[in-house]
């Protein structure tokens, strides 16, 4: 133990039940990945700090693009081993759908990562994002 300057004995470790710091702002995160400071301090994001919506899911995207990877190939078989033309447009219209869903699935994460963050942050960059957005929308309804 040691002395403290009025005299009473101060313990010589810290007490890890006593952890408390008054001096630190705590940072609060949402499931978006946006950390807000509690004093009012600007907005870090998730974006900011470079990782795009689909990071968490990068491994179950990976997968699905090689299983997408793996389609495409078999079109390739298909078209060496002159299979019947139906046969190779029904797995063309398998694939489709297949690059269509993963699209979706990449949009939502794209509103719900990316465009949300720049609602938060408001401003020009929310008009921008939802603009973005839209034309990505309007390219997948083309095809």
């Amino acid at each position: 133990m040691t002395t403290t300057e009025t005299g009473a004995n101060a313990p010589s470790s810290p007490d890890v039940t006593d952890m408390t710091d008054v001096t630190a702002v705590p940072d609060v995160t949402d499931v978006t990945g946006v950390s807000e400071a509690t004093d009012g301090t600007d907005v870090v994001t998730d974006h900011d700090r470079g990782i795009h919506g689909y990071h968490h899911q990068k491994q179950d995207h990976l997968k699905r693009l090689r299983r997408i990877e793996g389609q495409i190939r078999g079109l390739q078989r298909m078209v060496d081993e002159d299979v019947y033309c139906i046969d190779i447009l029904t797995q063309v219209s398998a694939s489709t759908k297949a690059l269509q869903s993963f699209a979706l699935q990449l949009l939502e994460e794209h509103l719900r990562h990316c465009v949300a963050d720049a609602a938060v942050k408001g401003g020009d960059e929310i008009d921008a994002k939802v603009k973005e957005a839209t034309q990505a929308i309007a390219r997948m309804m083309r095809t």
